[in-house]
């Protein structure tokens, strides 16, 4: 209230003023800090374990849910120049020499859930895990994706060039879950249902729920998942199993690395996360935001700043390089090494959050061979705990920042983060719900209700040698007390 106004309380007329502008103040508080819009407010999603017995229905015997018939040609990934003679950036920062000291994935079972991962010298112990798109194995490879996925994360070292997975001793187990080259016969062309991995071609999160509970039940120790479902915050995610997948992983010890997702011109993947926290994120990314069970991985470009495609998320914890992507070719017969693709509109290098998981599933191929006695939610805390960040704590485009193998596999780390005791707890697992109303406006309310009663009844008290003394010239003459407009 300004000095007039408070003045002005000294007479009745101003009481009545002071009063009118409390109610107005109180309006215009209610309208000013009224509940913003509807927004999603949520902790990571709840988990409905009654939901795996259709993961698991499907599990045993792979095979699709309905005919399917291919529906565009293979992929033609290609090599642009020479094979490289120094690592590829994206393999160069891990530092992967000082690793292989300690730790080159000996005993690990990766099991790669994808498109299929074609048989290649450099992955000698490839193992087939089925097929949920066609009538194959699982180590047939039309896309050209899984075979890139695999050899990041296990192609043996060769002297002809300077590319090698993170893990070269570790085995690949090949899931085949997903094809942009295959649609089912009797829907050609139909709009994706809901929990479709992709808008055009074969594969769901029901086919990726039970290609996990495939792959932990043949023996891997570390699935990546290089697939992301998108969905509007607050629609039908269609998940439900595929959670129920994940958790059923981590509680028998399994490691499950997801790429955190891409954005896209278009389609469910096409808004960018922009809030902090559990709160206001517009697109879910299934399996990456089921969190703390699977560790979702966002990608940085080769100068170590977040790529601009990789989505962001709450459930981000951690990060490798995405782009400038070097491995396998997938081609039947291929034995060379690839970096881009060709596609109608020209080559395209190979990029995305898809290559950056691997590096992370590499890794944590590494961290629990040199440490079996880990728990996969020890091994996930152990390559978050020695990431390197920009900055301090974690943030929802890296995580915790860009993961250290060195580190993971030689840091000797307290029992807990030096900052858990001032960790606020992470929030319950739920359903998403509502927010309720923002309690501002009734704080703000109620404070200038408390300050409006005070001030009249300061002013009723002044009132009454007012009235007593409404002549006195000393109270008339007042300069304080007068309106200049009056004067």
């Amino acid at each position: 209230m300004s000095p007039r106004a408070a003045r002005k309380t000294r007479s009745p007329g101003g009481i009545r003023r002071a009063a009118g502008l409390c109610g107005a103040l109180a309006v215009l508080a209610a309208g000013v800090f009224g509940a913003p819009g509807p927004a999603i407010a949520a902790g990571p999603p709840g988990i409905d374990e009654g939901a795996l017995g259709a993961a698991q229905a499907l599990s045993g015997r792979p095979a699709p849910l309905e005919p399917t018939e291919q529906s565009s040609l293979c992929a033609e990934p290609l090599l642009t120049g020479a094979a490289p003679v120094e690592p590829p950036i994206s393999q160069a920062v891990l530092n992967l020499p000082a690793a292989w000291q300690f730790s080159r994935g000996g005993g690990q079972k990766v099991a790669v859930i994808d498109t299929g991962v074609n048989r290649h010298p450099r992955l000698p112990a490839l193992q087939s895990g089925g097929d949920y798109v066609a009538d194959s194995d699982g180590t047939v490879d039309c896309d050209g994706h899984g075979t890139l996925v695999a050899g990041i994360i296990a192609a043996r070292p060769v002297p002809e060039d300077a590319f090698a997975g993170v893990a070269p001793d570790a085995e690949i187990l090949a899931i085949r879950q997903l094809s942009l080259a295959y649609e089912p016969k009797e829907n050609r062309g139909a709009d994706p249902p809901p929990g479709a991995i992709a808008a055009t071609g074969y594969g769901n999160v029901l086919t990726l729920a039970a290609a996990v509970v495939r792959a932990v039940d043949m023996g891997a120790t570390v699935i990546n998942i290089s697939e992301v479902a998108c969905a509007a915050a607050g629609s039908d995610t269609a998940d439900g199993a595929l959670g129920a997948a994940v958790k059923y992983a981590y509680d028998r010890n399994v490691v499950v690395v997801a790429a955190a997702g891409n954005l896209q011109t278009d389609g469910a993947c096409k808004t960018q996360n922009e809030g902090s926290g559990w709160s206001g994120f517009a697109t879910v990314a299934s399996p990456a935001w089921f969190e703390p069970y699977v560790l979702a991985v966002g990608s940085v470009d080769p100068d170590g700043r977040p790529s601009e495609l990789s989505l962001h998320g709450p459930w981000v914890r951690a990060a490798a390089i995405g782009r400038g992507i070097v491995s396998l070719d997938s081609k039947p017969g291929g034995t060379g090494l690839v970096n881009g693709v060709r596609t109608a509109e020209g080559i395209r290098p190979i990029e995305g959050t898809s290559f950056a998981a691997p590096y992370v599933a590499g890794l944590a191929a590494l961290v629990r061979a040199r440490f079996p006695e880990l728990t996969a939610a020890q091994v996930m805390e152990r390559i978050t705990r020695t990431a390197q960040a920009p900055g301090r704590g974690r943030d929802e485009r890296i995580g915790y920042g860009l993961v250290d193998p060195v580190a993971a596999l030689t840091a000797e780390l307290p029992p807990a983060p030096v900052s858990a005791g001032a960790e606020l707890p992470r929030p319950h697992a739920g359903p998403v719900r509502p927010p309720g109303p923002d309690p501002l406006p009734r704080r703000v309310a109620a404070i200038g209700t408390v300050t409006c009663l005070a001030l009249l009844g300061i002013g009723a008290a002044l009132a009454i040698p007012f009235r007593r003394r409404h002549s006195d010239p000393l109270y008339d003459a007042d300069p304080l007390d007068v309106d200049p407009a009056e004067r």
